[in-house]
């Protein structure tokens, strides 16, 4: 997965991407250049990106083309990592949101795992520690098929939460991402 590849004597960072939808206004609010990363082990019954689980499928980004993509048009918000699984590839997704914070944008991640989970991971794992330090909104939880609905904003199944990241390390404790377009 995100490898450092040799050209021409220079060292590129790679992540690897199930794909990219460059003007998504469903990965949160306004448009957003959304980054599926491959690979994911949760398999969710139901998953809208069943292609993106295996972890050697896709294909190999440099993570300065995705960030020109992210820099040429003035109408993004922000950037979207989901998948897949984000937090698989957290080395250069944290380096990604790190380069779009610069930029001024916002990040948002989905993830399969819970905030509790992603916490333990990040007490043995810098970069996925990295990853949530980077993040502003984190939809967190599997999709769980039976608790589907249509009717929520930026989650698939009513077990998961958008969480405000800034709010829930200023409050240590999980706060919900609040937002007027609701």
């Amino acid at each position: 997965m995100g490898v450092m590849i040799e050209m021409d004597g220079i060292a590129k960072k790679t992540i690897r991407l199930h794909g990219i939808a460059e003007e998504s206004i469903v990965d949160g609010p306004g448009y957003r250049l959304a980054i599926f990363a491959q690979g994911c082990p949760r398999h969710c019954e139901g998953c809208h990106n069943p292609k993106s689980h295996d972890p050697t499928g896709g294909t190999e980004w440099e993570l300065d083309e995705l960030e020109r993509l992210f820099t040429k048009s003035s109408l993004l918000e922000g950037i979207t990592l989901t998948g897949g699984e984000p937090f698989l590839q957290a080395a250069a997704c944290a380096e990604l949101a790190r380069r779009a914070h610069g930029t001024g944008l916002t990040v948002w991640a989905f993830s399969g795992y819970t905030y509790e989970e992603l916490q333990n991971m990040a007490k043995g794992d810098r970069e996925a520690e990295a990853l949530m330090a980077e993040t502003d909104v984190l939809v967190d939880g599997p999709f769980i098929l039976s608790q589907r609905s249509l009717e929520l904003s930026f989650c698939g199944s009513r077990n998961q939460r958008v969480i405000d990241m800034r709010k829930t390390r200023e409050n240590d404790a999980v706060t919900l991402y609040m937002s007027s377009e609701w």
